[in-house]
């Protein structure tokens, strides 16, 4: 890898074969309407991005987002790569067009006869995933979503309709289309996860769920099935799909009968344990972003100062992860010093140094201003019982407060 990363850098490679977004070699040049050229995977993301619809080189707004494909760039750009292949570039193969949605109605009859269900829900996750273009296209074909929905109830065409399904951008009218017909979508999808089915499906199953999570009405998640909590956590402690299940976990627990479920089940001590060792920053942040929600019930918050390692991986991650982990440790560590104030808890609040960290945060230009002035509440509340202690390093007391 790194002698063929050597061979390329010998030869320059002209500027206009360069994609604006990426800088990278384009594979499928594709035109806007201000006449400036893409590659075709940079350009959809930045369509897809919320925000304004612009040129990104021009700035201009698009009266027309169809992306025209550069069909003399890319011969052109095939040939630059075949004559300099001995530096180590390869001719990318000349893109499939577009699908149509006629192609995909046709496949959605195909999938509604049981003999060739399997094999067309197979050849529609295939366009897919084939280009941001094609996702749409399926996305907007009438009657595919509620139709892959209804499968979940199918064990024999279960994991391509979730595979599909998991892979879509469903907007929030297709959700709730999903929902109206299908009242027991989550129940459905709770069944899925306690079957014993193989990680990849689960996997799906779960991505599926946060696209619901995104969209549902909360009125429908305000109190689910504690069984769902359950496996949700057994996906956690098995490190199945980790990202999204924090995120369910983040959009159902806002509730104060979820957040109780959550923890009767045991899912402070599986962050806990996550994030001891967890490098990745989201990860951190979606684990932090739920912990803070649990402890907005007594018992997440009795829960996570019993634990030997509570408070410690919340002073572990405080200033080390990023301005979002910043400001939610902050928000935990405030619900544990109003309302389980023991001496015990002040005591390893001081020990572990989540004091200190505390006091620091007054001075750190990566706290937000609220985080600042939850800080400044703590230490101002038990005054007494830290401003004196010697376990405070002088440089933590130099920073404390005067009150």
């Amino acid at each position: 890898m790194e002698q063929q990363q050597q061979k390329q850098d010998q030869v320059e490679i002209p500027s206009y074969y360069l994609c604006p977004i990426s800088l990278q070699l384009m594979k499928d040049p594709v035109t806007l309407c201000t006449g400036i050229t893409y590659d075709r995977s940079s350009i959809e993301k930045w369509l897809d991005t919320p925000g304004p619809y612009t040129c990104p080189m021009t700035r201009q707004p698009l009266t027309d987002g169809s992306l025209t494909p550069n069909h003399t760039l890319r011969r052109l750009i095939q040939s630059w790569c075949t004559a300099n292949s001995a530096h180590g570039y390869e001719a990318p193969p000349t893109p499939k067009p577009p699908v149509d949605q006629v192609h995909v109605l046709a496949l959605l009859a195909s999938a509604n006869e049981a003999a060739t269900r399997v094999e067309s829900l197979r050849e529609i996750k295939k366009i897919v995933s084939e280009s941001d273009t094609n996702r749409k296209c399926v996305e907007s074909t009438p009657g595919l979503i509620t139709f892959l929905a209804s499968l979940i109830h199918e064990q024999n065409s279960l994991h391509e309709a979730l595979s599909i399904l998991s892979s879509l951008h469903l907007s929030e009218n297709k959700i709730n289309e999903i929902v109206e017909k299908y009242s027991d979508i989550v129940d459905s999808l709770m069944v899925i996860l306690q079957s014993k089915l193989e990680n990849h499906t689960r996997l799906y199953a779960v991505q599926f769920l946060k696209s619901i999570a995104e969209h549902i009405s909360p009125d429908r998640i305000v109190n689910v099935n504690q069984e769902l909590f359950q496996e949700l956590v057994y996906l956690l402690r098995d490190r199945v799909a980790i990202k999204p299940t924090l995120y369910v976990l983040a959009s159902l627990c806002p509730f104060g009968r979820n957040r109780i479920k959550a923890v009767r089940v045991g899912s402070i001590p599986i962050l806990i344990d996550l994030l001891l060792d967890e490098p990745e920053r989201r990860i951190c942040e979606l684990g932090f972003v739920v912990l803070d929600r649990l402890c907005g019930c007594a018992e997440g918050r009795a829960e996570l100062a019993g634990h030997a390692a509570g408070i410690a991986i919340v002073e572990r991650k405080m200033l080390r992860v990023s301005q979002l982990v910043n400001d939610r440790a902050v928000r935990i560590l405030s619900s544990i010093a109003k309302h389980v104030p023991t001496p015990s808890v002040l005591n390893e609040m001081m020990q572990v140094g989540a004091v200190g960290k505390i006091c620091t945060v007054l001075q750190s230009e990566d706290c937000g201003g609220r985080a600042k002035e939850k800080a400044l509440e703590i230490l101002k509340l038990h005054v007494r019982v830290w401003r004196n202690s010697p376990c405070l390093l002088p440089h933590f007391l130099s920073l404390y407060p005067s009150c």
